[in-house]
């Protein structure tokens, strides 16, 4: 079984945020890069399946050369090659576009990845990859098994969980609890170095999208605690401050 699966290149959760070049640009001094935690999800659980049924694992990045460290960290934990399209990814469709036009040449099995980067957190690639390549997409994965040519999968969906079971080739966009985080070991990190990674250039599609600004989520305010006796203060506060209710 042929896998491929999609790889984010994301500040660490603990990174300080800021901005340059008038707020239009991520300023990345001193920020630490790492795998997508939910694209973590998806590795693991690929690894999991080549070492159940046998096959080849290989990891897909949309970015420039800086991400090439977080892309020999996926090697290092247990693909067996990668592809690097050397671009920025500027928006969703563009992203998609790309993976698609790799996966088209390809012959995968399975298409996974995390159900959101945790940058932007569009949760949009995945519908696009299968709506472009014209295979079903299913999004959020909590548990994939495989039985020869068909997935049993369960998902979250509003108010609970849904079983389904589909042939392959599809895409699917992973979260916890499909599979525990994988470190990798020093026979990997060494094996890593050696892997093949392969540089492509994007397709001749534009991005449709460009920034014209972020902006920081306001700062918190000050904390007042109230006397749990005097709920008409309580009130009051919510209603002519707060203005909650």
């Amino acid at each position: 079984m042929k896998i491929l699966v999609c790889i984010t290149h994301v500040p660490d959760t603990t990174s300080r945020i800021a901005f340059t070049d008038g707020d239009t640009k991520f300023d990345k001094n001193g920020v630490q890069f790492i795998i997508g935690p939910y694209d973590d999800y998806a590795l693991a659980r690929a690894v999991e399946l080549k070492e159940q049924s046998g096959g080849s694992i290989t990891v897909l990045n949309v970015g420039e050369a800086e991400t090439e460290p977080t892309i020999r960290k996926a090697l290092a934990i247990g693909a067996d090659d990668a592809i690097r399209i050397n671009a920025f990814p500027q928006d969703a469709l563009f992203v998609s576009k790309q993976i698609a036009a790799v996966a088209k040449d390809g012959g995968y099995d399975l298409i996974l990845m995390g159900r959101e980067s945790i940058d932007f957190n569009g949760g949009q690639v995945h519908g696009m990859v299968g709506e472009l390549l014209g295979i079903p997409s299913v999004s959020p994965v909590m548990t994939l098994d495989i039985e020869g040519s068909n997935a049993k999968i369960s998902r979250e969906i509003e108010g609970g969980k849904e079983y389904m079971e589909l042939p392959l080739p599809f895409v699917a966009g992973c979260q916890e609890p499909i599979a525990e985080w994988k470190i990798p070991n020093m026979r990997g990190i060494m094996s890593a170095r050696t892997k093949p990674l392969e540089v492509k250039d994007p397709t001749g599609d534009a991005p449709k999208t460009k920034v014209s600004k972020f902006e920081l989520p306001p700062a918190k305010g000050e904390v007042k605690l109230v006397d749990p006796d005097n709920m008409d203060e309580l009130v009051n506060l919510l209603k002519n401050e707060a203005k909650v209710i």
